[in-house]
Order: C-alpha cells, then structure tokens, then sequence
C-alpha cells in the first residue's frame, strides 16, 4: 500500500515534540498506532518502521519523547551504531533517559494519544502502542494508563517489567512482548507472563532465540534479520485482532 510521510510537532503540556507520521495514501481514515523509538531516537530505521507498518493500513505517529532536549536526533549518532560506538552514545544518552522521569512519561503520552486521535486521517475507536527498548517502556505505561483507549500494546526487546509485576497487572490491552534473549533469564519471562495471567488479557510474551538487546534495529551492531520478521509476524496479527475489528480484545491467553 503507498504511503506517504510528514514531520509534525505536537503540543505538550511541557512544549512542542517533534513527531514523524508514516500514513496510508487515499485521503481514508486508518486505526491509529503511537510508536515510540528506542533510545537512540528518530531515524532512518524508525521511519523505515513505521512506514512499514503504515503500509499495512496504519497511521503511525513517532513522537521524539526527548524534544525537552531539542529536536531529533538529539545527540549526533554514526550511521551504524557498532560496538566501538556504543560506549560513547551511550554516554550521552544515559543523562536524557534519566531525566525521562515516569511523571514525564504519562504527561506526554497523554498529548501524544489526544494529538493522534484528533488528526483527520485516524478513524475513531481504540489505537495500539508500540515500542522498542527504552520506547517498549513508554508504551507499557502508555498502555497501562490509558485502559480504555489503548486495545493493543507490543514492546520489543525493552525492560517491561521496569515498574513491577504490579504494573503489568494493570493492563487491559491485549499483549505481545518480544524478549531479547541477552536481556531476560527463562525466569524472568516466568514473572512478567505471570503479571500477564494476572491481568486476564490475551497475550504472547516470548524470548526470541539467540538475540541480543536491540535485535530489531537494522542501523547497529544487535540486529537479527529473522528477529525482526518474527517481530512482524507477532504485530502485525495482533493490531489485525485489536484495531481492524473495532478493537475487540483477544480472549485467548497465548505464551
């Protein structure tokens, strides 16, 4: 489906975050998905993402969730994001993602969702969040704050269970957490799938095998090709469930 794309800015209660939306061409409206980036930001990869995904009938918003900051890419990042890299990004980024508090968190998602909602090209009913890594968090305390809103959250190799098993109780969209393998032990996955059954939602959450945290990100040194099809293969269907048919929860639990 042809896409086409556009930069947006999207008022905060803190100021105004640079966004990139990736869109169905056809002047339709489309279920809504708020996608949040790793920590790295906005870039070549994420709008590659979410104009993959907005081709399979989606509108995509990507929120810079570090425009207090300034605009993205806020720290300057090489083309590929390697070992010998890593150190050094890091560096920078580790004071922005601790400035990032939660209180931080659920003010902008609550922009982010009324901006996403509002724009003419998205159709009424519930939307999904997605993210990866750090933006995996974001989109699970996007999820759990907004229960009547979000009907599907998918995260992928990112520190879910941040908040506690408490918080993943919390949720009512249904679920898929894609788990690096270098991120979570077998137990591990036991606690965050046990905070799931909790919650009474249909859900996958899974350790995606031989991976390394990042696996999805195509620009640095972690990623895996056929992580990142399973990636597709486990979102796609589930904003198929939870967004093209009016948004009805998946009763069934799936591990």
């Amino acid at each position: 489906m042809p896409t086409q794309s556009r930069s947006l800015r999207v008022p905060t209660a803190d100021g105004q975050a640079d966004a990139f939306a990736a869109f169905p061409g056809g002047g339709e409206r489309h279920p809504g998905v708020l996608m949040y980036a790793d920590g790295f930001g906005i870039r070549p990869v994420l709008r590659e993402l979410a104009r993959e995904l907005a081709g399979h009938g989606y509108y995509v918003l990507v929120p810079n969730f570090f425009y207090r900051h300034g605009p993205a890419p806020v720290i300057e990042l090489p083309e590929y994001i390697g070992e010998e890299a890593r150190g050094a990004v890091f560096a920078q980024l580790m004071p922005l993602i601790e400035a990032h508090t939660a209180e931080r968190v659920l003010r902008d998602a609550d922009a982010f969702l009324t901006f996403l909602t509002a724009r003419p090209e998205v159709g009424p009913g519930p939307v999904a969040v997605t993210g990866y890594c750090i933006g995996g968090l974001l989109a699970t305390r996007t999820a759990v704050a907004h229960p009547g809103q979000v009907a599907a959250l998918a995260a992928f190799h990112a520190p879910v269970g941040a908040d506690g098993p408490e918080s993943l109780a919390k949720l009512t969209a249904e679920v898929h957490f894609g788990h690096a393998e270098s991120d979570l032990t077998p137990e591990g996955l036991g606690e965050v799938n046990q905070a799931l059954e909790a919650a009474g939602v249909g859900y996958t959450s899974e350790i995606y095998p031989g991976t390394v945290h990042g696996f999805t990100m195509s620009d640095t040194g972690a990623f895996d090709a056929a992580a990142l099809r399973l990636h597709w293969e486990r979102l796609l269907p589930l904003l198929g469930r939870t967004l093209d048919r009016g948004g009805e929860l998946g009763r069934s639990r799936r591990r």
